[in-house]
């Protein structure tokens, strides 16, 4: 079994464990200032900043701000499964383009594309599904799953 450590054959990039460790602390905290994470990871300021650059220029990370839909206006969210007909890539470009898709995935099983949603209230919601996603073509049939309350929601994948 090969390590996740090791260059793959596609392409993705080398993550040591100095790497992965940086990584963690901008996930524990986004704003962490490079001289911390170099005190944690026994690195200096410069060469965590030449890390993180390289990390965000290999498309490794991001850093961005989350917020938290529904203290910003957003009272409604749902996974919509998505039945296609025909290319599948091309319904899911037209769904990505859509402002409320946060999260589009294909998926093999039930459904060709598993969509998640914000929308302001239910009237947004229903305008969402039913006048834009229904109406890309290709697009057979949804299922909606509305959020009634979520529990958990983390960013820490790929360190632990």
């Amino acid at each position: 079994m090969a390590s996740r450590n090791a260059d793959t054959s596609n392409g993705a990039p080398h993550l040591d464990s100095v790497s992965l460790a940086i990584i963690e602390q901008l996930q524990e905290d986004g704003r962490r200032p490079y001289a911390a994470i170099g005190k944690a990871v026994g690195l200096s300021e410069a060469a965590v900043r030449q890390r993180v650059q390289k990390l965000l220029d290999q498309g490794v990370m991001q850093i961005v701000a989350v917020t938290d839909p529904l203290t910003v206006g957003f009272r409604r969210q749902a996974m919509v499964g998505v039945h296609v007909e025909g290319d599948v890539e091309a319904v899911a470009e037209a769904i990505a383009a859509m402002d409320e898709a946060e999260y589009v995935v294909m998926t093999a099983g039930s459904f060709d594309l598993i969509v998640e949603i914000v929308c302001e209230d239910d009237d947004h919601m229903l305008e969402v599904i039913n006048r834009r996603i229904r109406a890309v073509p290709g697009v057979r049939s949804t299922e909606s799953f509305v959020y009634l309350k979520l529990k958990k929601q983390t960013y820490m994948w790929g360190t632990r």
